[in-house]
């Protein structure tokens, strides 16, 4: 009897798409990495630049506004040019931005150089996603999202100590040119192993005006919301105005472009206006962990801040270790039930989250943190996977695109919005100031209103149709 042997063609190919997924993973990777690892050196910048915090903070700012304001336009462009050619250019982009942060001259030179690689940045998260339709098996879809979830958080977990161990050694611009062999690794394995795609425009035009539209918008209702350090003054009140015009300027001009950016008619299907909203409320939700969270552990809990961070630390390690496990039992038990389950299990941790340190101290926070972030991989691996499955070729990027800026525009939200509702509820304008039990009543009124929007997600999940519009 002959033992059976592996086909070489299909244990190449399948090597192949592994190589492809790493290269997805890594980009992805990346983009959060340079979210967070920045963070750390703002107190170094502004002694380097003799600045005030006021103008490092856009460093950050510069970053995330790139983010949230251009990943639909890269996503619909990357519909348009085709999207592994402009993901291998977004990563050209931040890696050549990374060195430009690094041999930042001023603090203006790096602001500008961060808003580019903020720009590189929204193309590889957009377009990662995009292509996974394109990288795995459609029976795999699930396992893959939940991988790019859990680079996503290792990212954003990693970049603190990381740019903690790299400040203490070459110094703040190591900070940024971290990203520069890294970028080029991943545009090595994507241009090797990405199979190779044809543009899909059928004709269309990129829409410049639309696209500059949202984009205002989305930048005037992010800065509406950051600026002025929790306090809301005449100058955020303008800014929120102007999004709200933006937003009708921007709807009247798509109904009448020939090539719109959004075709409205897309929020017809109940299935990409359920995902879009639920992804947006369940990320406020998990900001304001980190918003909230700090202030709770230290002056209710007394815990020293190394204490706090290992505490805060718990929930980016329960998404990195439940991401894969997460994707993996959407493809085996269907993304609907799995955004139910993970909804489900939010809502239980949220109830329980200013409940049980009463009781059990730092370990009640600690145990509702770990099931929160566990019920959020689920949900956000079975939401991607459920909102990306039947969507058609030609709108893949575009599609990954608004799922990234509302989670964006959800972290936003939450950090301005529950942010206020803790500080209010603990009736203090200095938080560092107030008394422990007014801190624990901060908690309790946040969590209370978190509550309320995880089951308004688990009701739009119940009630969403399993049909897809047409």
């Amino acid at each position: 009897m002959q033992t059976p042997t592996a086909n070489p063609a299909t244990t190449e190919q399948a090597s192949g798409s592994k190589w492809a997924l790493a290269s997805l993973a890594l980009a992805t990777l990346l983009a959060s990495l340079g979210t967070s690892i920045a963070n750390v050196g703002l107190p170094t910048l502004a002694e380097a630049f003799g600045a005030p915090f006021q103008n490092v903070q856009w460093v950050v700012l510069a970053y995330l506004l790139a983010i949230t304001t251009l990943s639909v336009g890269a996503g619909r462009l990357g519909d348009l040019l085709g999207r592994r050619r402009l993901l291998l250019a977004g990563l050209l982009l931040f890696s050549g931005a990374s060195t430009l942060c690094g041999l930042a001259p001023s603090l203006g030179w790096l602001i500008g150089a961060r808003a580019l690689q903020g720009l590189g940045a929204a193309m590889m998260m957009t377009l990662a996603m995009a292509l996974i339709g394109e990288t795995v098996p459609r029976e795999k879809t699930g396992s893959a999202m939940g991988l790019l979830g859990t680079l996503s958080a290792i990212g954003t977990a990693l970049g603190p100590s990381l740019g903690g161990l790299l400040l203490a050694g070459p110094g703040w611009r190591a900070l940024f040119l971290v990203g520069l062999p890294l970028g080029l690794l991943a545009f090595a394995l994507a241009h090797r192993h990405l199979s190779r795609d044809r543009a899909n425009d059928g004709g269309a035009r990129f829409d410049i005006p639309g696209t500059l539209l949202l984009a205002l918008t989305l930048a005037a209702y992010a800065l509406g919301l950051t600026l002025g350090h929790g306090h809301f003054g005449s100058l955020n009140g303008a800014l929120l105005l102007a999004a709200g015009l933006g937003l009708a300027l921007f709807i009247r001009v798509e109904r009448h472009v020939a090539s719109p950016l959004l075709r409205l008619a897309m929020f017809r299907d109940p299935q990409l206006r359920a995902g879009l909203a639920m992804g947006a409320l369940v990320t406020s939700v998990l900001m304001a962990t980190l918003v909230v969270g700090p202030f709770y552990l230290s002056g209710a809990l007394h815990l020293a801040p190394a204490q706090v961070g290992l505490a805060m630390s718990c929930g980016p390690l329960v998404s990195a270790l439940m991401g894969v496990p997460a994707g993996r039992l959407v493809d085996r038990l269907g993304a609907a039930p799995m955004v139910r389950i993970g909804l489900l299990g939010m809502a239980l941790a949220t109830l329980a989250l200013p409940l049980l340190p009463t009781h059990l101290g730092v370990l009640g926070y600690i145990v509702p943190l770990a099931g929160l972030t566990a019920g959020y991989a689920l949900f956000q691996a079975a939401n991607n996977t459920r909102v990306m499955a039947e969507v058609p070729a030609q709108r893949r990027g575009l599609v990954s695109g608004l799922l990234n800026l509302s989670r964006n525009l959800g972290l936003v939200t939450g950090a301005s919005a529950l942010g206020a509702v803790f500080a209010l509820g603990a009736a203090s304008d200095d938080i560092t100031r107030a008394a422990p039990e007014a801190i624990a009543a901060g908690m309790r009124g946040t969590f209370l209103v978190a509550l309320g929007l995880v089951l308004i997600a688990l009701l739009l999940a119940l009630a969403d149709s399993p049909r897809r519009a047409t």
